[in-house]
Formats: C-alpha cells, structure tokens, sequence
C-alpha cells in the first residue's frame, strides 16, 4: 500500500535525497505497518519523535506501536522545537 512520510527540521536529514525540498516520501509498506515500524525503518531516534500525526492527528507515543499506517495516509513526525 501507498503511504507518505513527512520529516521535518532535523529528523529531514534521514529522508532520502529525492525527498530533499519537499521533506516528503511516498512510500510503499506492507499492509499493517505501523507508526514504530516506520520510525525504526529510517533509524529515527525514539527521543526525537516528538510530535507524530497521521493525516493531522496526533499519534501519542503509547499508541505508535499498535497504530498500523492505511493506504494514502500521511505520517509527519517533528522533534522537540524550542523558540521565543
């Protein structure tokens, strides 16, 4: 099935060079991949994956392991941003 990785700031930087520009990947995943599955495929680092939303909803990280992504869904994921 088709889905989309989104990875901003930092977390960018484990994208892939075609995903340079847009922070974007679609992706082809086996049927019941999930939210943790998606975080270890691109080595992310679990302390940075701070906000993870599929489609605009937030994914709390208790849930992550069991939340299986569904064709055409979009997973974001942004680290800790701190400003003022």
């Amino acid at each position: 099935m088709r889905v989309t990785l989104k990875l901003y700031a930092t977390l960018a930087d484990h994208l892939p060079a075609e995903a340079a520009g847009t922070n974007a990947l679609p992706l082809d995943v086996p049927e019941g991949t999930t939210v943790d599955a998606m975080i270890e495929r691109f080595n992310l680092p679990r302390k940075l994956c701070h906000l993870v939303l599929i489609d605009g909803t937030f994914v709390p990280p208790g849930e992550r392991a069991g939340r299986a992504l569904a064709a055409g869904e979009t997973l974001a994921i942004w680290p800790p941003i701190a400003g003022g």
